[in-house]
Order: C-alpha cells, then sequence, then structure tokens
C-alpha cells in the first residue's frame, strides 16, 4: 500500500523541496498520444523495420512538463492541491529509457493559500530539460490519499506481431495452397500475406467465385495462380497433393469446413500424417506481457490422453522455437498447482514435467501442474512458494482438454484484447486456420507464424 500525505498550506515553508523520478518507457508515448490527442509521429515508437531510416522518437516537451505535477499533487504540498498557473521553458529532449527526475521547491507563500514554487526536470545526469515556476492552491487541511485506488492502464500494441511479420518478410515467401478463398475475408486475407511477401499463395476453389469475389471488392488478383475445383473435397485433396509434390510447403483454410480441410490431411491412404498427433496452437500477443505466449491445445484434440499431450508439448516447443524462442518455458496447467489423484490433469502435468526431464520431450523446459496464476504471474508463484524456470514465466501454456484451452485463448482475445494466430502442427505442414472474426494482424500473424515455422524445418516426413 503506498499512501500519499499532503502539507496543509500553514505547514509550508519557504525553502521546502520535493521530488519524483520517473523511467520514460515507450508505453508512456503512447498513453500521452491518446490523451492529448497528439499523435505526432515524432513522439511515437515505431517498428524494428522503420529504425534505420527514422530517428528515436523524441518524449513530448509537455510529458515531461506534466512529471512536476506528480510532485506537487503527490507530495509538495500533495493530495488537494490545484494549480493556478505553470511556466516552462524546455532546454533538452528525452528519450525511452532516460529517467527523469521533478523536482519543486518552496519559493513564497502569498494571500488566499497561494503557494509559489521553482520547478524543473532533468535527466539523471543532471542535464536540465524544463525550467518554470508553478502557482498554486495548497490544500487547508490534512489529508491522505491511497494509491492503490487509482486503475491501472494496459497499453494495446502489438509489439510481439510486429517482430513476427518482420521476421517473415525478410524470408523468401512461402509456397501456401488456400484452400477454397471463396468469401471477402478469406480471399483479402491471402492476398494480403502476398502483399507482405508472407506468402506465394495458390488459390485453389471455384475460379469463377473467386473472381467475383475479388471483382466484387476491388482486389486484384495480378500473378496469382488459380486452380479450378469442381468442390470443396476436391480442393482441399489437392492441397494435400501439392505438399507431397513439394508444390506448396504450407496450407491455409479458407471458406470451407474445417473438418472437410482436415479430412485429406490425416487420411491414412495419402495423408499428410507422421509419427505425432497434429494439434492446434494459438500464438497470442497479449498487452502488458513482454513476451508471445502459446496455447494448445484448443481446436483439435478434445479430451487428449497422455501420449497425445506429450505430442501437443512437443509441437508446442517446436513452433516457439521456430519463433525465436531459445528455450520454450512450458507450463502445464490445471486448477491447482500440487499433484492431486482426484484431479487426473496434474497427473499428466507431472508425468510430462517428468518425461521432459528424461529427454522424451525435448527443446524445451517443461514444469507442471501449474494452476494459471503461478504459470503466468512471478508475484503469485513466489506467494504459493513455487519456484523453478517455468513458474510466472510460462511462454507455453498447454491446457488440460480442447474445451478449457479454447476458454482460454478467448477470454485472453476478447477480455485481454491479446490478437491471436493459429496454425495446426504436426502435420508434414504447417496448417493455417483462420476464424471469420479474426482481424487483419490476426491473419497476418497466423500467415507469419505458418511461414517462419515452414522455414525453420516445418515440412516434416
Amino acid at each position: 500500500m503506498t499512501i500519499f500525505q499532503n502539507i496543509p498550506f500553514d505547514k509550508l515553508e519557504v525553502g521546502m523541496e520535493a521530488e519524483h523520478k520517473r523511467l520514460c518507457v515507450a508505453d508512456d508515448l503512447y498513453v500521452f498520444a491518446h490523451a492529448s490527442g497528439n499523435l505526432n509521429p515524432m513522439h511515437l515508437p515505431h517498428d524494428e523495420a522503420d529504425k534505420k531510416s527514422r530517428t528515436e522518437p523524441v518524449a513530448p516537451s509537455f510529458w515531461i512538463g506534466s512529471l512536476i505535477s506528480a510532485v506537487l499533487g503527490n507530495k509538495l504540498p500533495g493530495p488537494g492541491t490545484l494549480y493556478r498557473s505553470q511556466n516552462l521553458k524546455f532546454h533538452g529532449r528525452a528519450h525511452a529509457g532516460d529517467e527523469l527526475i521533478a523536482r519543486v521547491k518552496l519559493i513564497r507563500k502569498d494571500s488566499d493559500n497561494i503557494a509559489v514554487f521553482e520547478t524543473s526536470v532533468t535527466r539523471s545526469d543532471g542535464t536540465l530539460l524544463v525550467s518554470g515556476e508553478a502557482e498554486v492552491i495548497a490544500p487547508q487541511t490534512a489529508t491522505s490519499f491511497d494509491v492503490n485506488d487509482v486503475p491501472g492502464l494496459t497499453v494495446e500494441s502489438h509489439r510481439h506481431f510486429d517482430r513476427l511479420l518482420q521476421m517473415a518478410e525478410e524470408l523468401p515467401a512461402t509456397r501456401m495452397a488456400v484452400v477454397a478463398p471463396e468469401e471477402e475475408q478469406s480471399l483479402r486475407g491471402a492476398l494480403l500475406a502476398a502483399e507482405h511477401n508472407l506468402i506465394d499463395p495458390i488459390l485453389l476453389g471455384s475460379k469463377s467465385k473467386i473472381r467475383e469475389i475479388a471483382e466484387e471488392n476491388g482486389l486484384s488478383l495480378d500473378g496469382i495462380e488459380i486452380v479450378d475445383c469442381e468442390n470443396h473435397a476436391e480442393a482441399a485433396k489437392l492441397a494435400v497433393t501439392m505438399v507431397h509434390e513439394a508444390r506448396a510447403a504450407a496450407i491455409m483454410k479458407g471458406h470451407l469446413h474445417t473438418d472437410d480441410l482436415l479430412r485429406p490431411i490425416l487420411s491414412s491412404s495419402g495423408g499428410l500424417k507422421t509419427g505425432r498427433r497434429i494439434s492446434h496452437i494459438f500464438v497470442m500477443d497479449v498487452p502488458g506481457l513482454d513476451h508471445l505466449l502459446l496455447v494448445s491445445d484448443a481446436a483439435i484434440n478434445i479430451a487428449p490422453d497422455l501420449q497425445t499431450k506429450v505430442d501437443i508439448v512437443q509441437n508446442a516447443i517446436d513452433l516457439g522455437k521456430s519463433l525465436g524462442l531459445e528455450t520454450p518455458k512450458v507450463g502445464v496447467l490445471s486448477a491447482v498447482e500440487t499433484v492431486n489423484p482426484k484431479i487426473p490433469s496434474t497427473l499428466d502435468a507431472a508425468a510430462l514435467s517428468k518425461m521432459a526431464d528424461r529427454g522424451q520431450i525435448t527443446g524445451g523446459i517443461v514444469d507442471g501442474p501449474l494452476a494459471m496464476d503461478n504459470a503466468v504471474s512471478i508475484s503469485a508463484a513466489r506467494t504459493k512458494g513455487i519456484k523453478g524456470l517455468v513458474a510466472g514465466h510460462a511462454e507455453i501454456l498447454i491446457a488440460p482438454n480442447l474445451e478449457s484451452g479454447n476458454m482460454l485463448a478467448k477470454e485472453l482475445s476478447f477480455i485481454a484484447h491479446a490478437e491471436a494466430a493459429g496454425v495446426v502442427i504436426g502435420a508434414r505442414c504447417p496448417i493455417v486456420l483462420n476464424s471469420r472474426s479474426d482481424s487483419e494482424k490476426s491473419r497476418l500473424a497466423s500467415c507469419a507464424v505458418a511461414a517462419l515455422h515452414a522455414h525453420h524445418g516445418g515440412i516434416v516426413s
């Protein structure tokens, strides 16, 4: 608990001083842009791809000056203080990563509870950025304020997906068979991914429908290969054939039922099955989280047994490594973090953890059972005395079953405002499963994820 206590006017003495330290971070620039309406790109962080051609964003001068109000309102005089005037002179600039120190010094007390302060903001190295003078109405009575009464803010940026897109755009476009892109969103998503050099699409479906959709929505099909198919079953089967013949390195679902797409993929005769079970993985960019979060399985395996979970975990680790996670940290979820024979998922989690220790699951660090809170929250893990490399740091979450995985992923999307990419792993190639509700960013990210996994050995025999 943090309490701010004020100093009433009659207790103020000339010469009193106070200061407030603040580390400038990129999110501060976004918050100020939205709060002020000043969207000057000079003050906004930019993608890694732009850094070579653009200078480092400059913190808005009025944001720097506003730090003075934090000292006046929180410390001296403190809660109950109201501004009458503030003049500012700007001497220098600040950037994300700079530690700033705002200072005030009482230089005069006037009638009617007026207090006048000398004000400044410097960098931690002493460089003067702002100077000025503030005139405030000081509080007359003592009062205090609990900082915890103020809600926090989470900036809804999706920088992790931006990084994935940049990584994929730097690779040769992945040849992708797009099955039945016969409505606007599925066709637009494929063409947009092609524009970003993520994929080189082959459109499999009704040529007349595809051209009609493109014409109705002003979409260009110039240079795009279209293969006419009588029905969805034929298109899905052709996609499988193209992978076998190395004419495609990935498959994307268009406007057809998932079962119709997967049927030829999972066929025991000529399908794309390997020695491993396929599983669906949501790759999620969650605002406020400093890393990607993978959730599996939320779409394919309804009630996986232990051996199926082994494949689900291995698939997720393999994908995580393709996306740049050096040694993915896997949290196997249950309702509790201790083994309880009455809760089967805790037994599976403990077995998976031990199997990883014995080399039966490779490439990542696996721990479980973990409840959701102590899988992703360091403070929750510490409170419960849970130690290890995964607790509080999980990059991959393995759900006990499809229902819990699906609910978890959709809660992150619709309540925590995460963006989600979705792919199926474990077949001879990655398979993009888009939903009709997916945003443009999600569709692009799904293609980027599939392209990166295909490039890093996602095609297996």
